[in-house]
């Protein structure tokens, strides 16, 4: 067991230290990159970014775990197609799990008091302290109505890899220098 956390602390360390490399250049394009995988995918997303005040991209993010693993990716906060701030996404979960996955997730925020906790705060976990409503494309494309009057929306997409079983964990967003 020890040899398994240690091995997956090593792993996840390797993959934070490869994406704390990139620069704000680097993360905008692979935001923009990652905006237009989304839209293609479910374009009731797009009209949705256009509605929101801030729509905060991570390009990829990095999750793998042997009972006890991690995530980790940073991304870029945009207000009307602008960078206004940079922020890494990680997390620490244990539990029955097993694999490697890499994803994409962009977070929506709909609402001025939403994005304003997310710039008041020191960092804010998914959760705990922000409500988060995971979009599900329903039959047609369409989001549902309940999502669609969140103040906070997110979209999972590009999963490559393969994540198993069940975890507890908290994953937390935090202010970077870029």
């Amino acid at each position: 067991m020890v040899l398994s956390v240690l091995a997956t602390m090593a792993c996840l360390s390797v993959a934070a230290e490869k994406a704390a490399a990139a620069t704000a250049a680097e993360i905008d394009a692979k935001a923009d990159l990652a905006l237009k995988q989304l839209y293609a995918e479910v374009p009731v997303a797009e009209r949705l970014a256009e509605d929101a005040v801030g729509v905060l991209v991570f390009p990829s993010i990095i999750k793998g775990g042997l009972f006890v693993g991690g995530q980790y990716g940073e991304g870029v906060l945009l207000k009307k197609g602008t960078p206004a701030g940079y922020y890494n996404i990680a997390s620490l979960s244990y539990g029955l799990q097993i694999g490697a996955q890499g994803f994409s997730q962009v977070l929506m925020f709909m609402t001025d008091a939403a994005l304003g906790y997310l710039a008041e705060s020191k960092g804010f976990e998914i959760g705990a302290d922000a409500t988060v409503a995971l979009a599900d494309k329903g039959v047609g494309g369409d989001l549902s109505t309940t999502t669609l009057q969140s103040p906070i929306v997110a979209f999972v997409f590009g999963q490559e890899g393969l994540m198993g079983g069940i975890s507890i964990e908290g994953t937390k967003i935090t202010e970077i220098d870029k």
